[in-house]
């Protein structure tokens, strides 16, 4: 039996995680033990514990409760826990995903004492190093031993940053694996996708035509100019559909300090506007199944647009998901006012968007099982 540690602590990663360790307790019970460390870079119950309820996922073996703070002195004490159980456990492989200080700090830990890193999520690129997710991803890729990359884009990226195709086991950091082997999202939307996941009875929960959208990304809401922008073209498209949006603590916090305040009055005050509180991940699917559009700067929520064949307007001005884009089932808006409004009128009068699949089987999480498995 070989073991891997499990790194999480945003909520994305928890979600992703669900599948892995579905994977394991359903088929690999008697070859995977699973140690979760939680970091705690999500603290509040909303953004995490109500993940580990309501999908199943075995409560983390550790926490090291670290929370929010600057970059470095996050990422800091993160090595330091980390590191300090990884020798404790000395675990087969370290796994991680995505994109987040959580996954930095654990390819950190795990490289210095020489434990093989298998990257869930590699190879994504939004060729924006002003993000600060785009240096975590290189970072983690670069000390990673087995990389599984969603999509054929991120295996072809990794190619170009110099991994070979052609190497074969054992994979070693000098000698590293790469895979395109589908993405644990897509299992998880599968699963948790089959059944009606509605959890909340207000009116507004179940109506069928309405615009669906998260912002959260620091440039969005911390940068005055653009956070104006967003929620104007918010105001102006409540005149044609209701608008949901689940609202980010952080973007929550910033609405009365950086909107205008004739724009954060009209906002507030729209009746057709909803803000809720956060949902949870089974919630967050039956609004994007019933959703007639989905509006976000978030990569989880793009791809999750495009698994429900929703049409998506990106809130950035790139993305790392460019095939949906490619396809025509999103388009890139950035924080520009005229282009949102231009993209809504575009999916409003073209209904013929097709969703190619090019996010693999729903089977990812058993693929990454079978190869861990077989490179010891």
């Amino acid at each position: 039996m070989i073991k891997i540690v499990t790194i999480i602590g945003a909520r994305p990663q928890i979600i992703k995680a669900a599948a892995l360790s579905r994977a394991i307790k359903n088929n690999f019970s008697d070859k995977i033990k699973e140690v979760i460390v939680h970091t705690g870079q999500h603290y509040d119950d909303n953004m995490s514990q109500v993940f580990f309820d309501e999908l199943g996922i075995p409560s983390p073996d550790y926490n090291l409760g670290v929370g929010s703070g600057k970059h470095g002195a996050q990422t800091a004490k993160m090595i330091e826990g980390i590191e300090e159980i990884l020798i404790k456990e000395n675990p087969d492989y370290l796994v991680v995903y995505g994109d987040t200080n959580s996954t930095l700090a654990g390819a950190i830990a795990a490289s210095k004492i020489h434990i093989p890193i298998a990257h869930i999520e590699a190879g994504l690129r939004s060729f924006n190093k002003a993000m600060p997710e785009e240096i975590n991803r290189i970072c983690c890729d670069h000390c990673s031993t087995m990389l599984f990359s969603p999509t054929l884009t991120g295996y072809n990226n990794l190619i170009n940053e110099g991994f070979n195709p052609e190497n074969k086991k054992t994979f070693t950091a000098d000698n590293p694996g790469i895979y395109h082997c589908g993405d644990v999202m897509y299992d998880n939307s599968l699963f948790f996708g089959s059944t009606d996941n509605r959890q909340r009875t207000t009116d507004i929960f179940q109506k069928d035509d309405y615009i669906l959208c998260t912002i959260h990304r620091n440039n969005n809401t911390d940068e005055p100019k653009r956070l104006n922008a967003i929620v104007r073209a918010l105001i102006k498209l409540s005149e044609e559909k209701d608008i949901i949006i689940p609202l980010h603590p952080r973007t929550k916090k910033l609405l009365n300090v950086n909107l205008d305040s004739a724009t954060y009055d009209t906002f507030i005050n729209n009746s057709r506007i909803h803000i809720t509180e956060p949902v949870s991940f089974l919630e967050m699917i039956s609004l994007e199944k019933n959703a007639s559009l989905v509006l976000t700067d978030s990569g989880g929520v793009q791809k999750e647009a495009y698994f429900f064949k929703k049409p998506c307007i990106i809130m950035r001005s790139e993305t790392e998901w460019k095939e949906i884009v490619e396809v025509g089932a999103a388009i890139i808006a950035d924080a520009d006012e005229e282009r949102i409004i231009e993209a809504y009128h575009h999916f409003k009068d073209n209904d013929a968007i097709e969703f190619p699949e090019i996010f693999g089987d729903g089977r990812a999480a058993e693929f990454i099982c079978n190869e861990l498995i077989s490179n010891i």
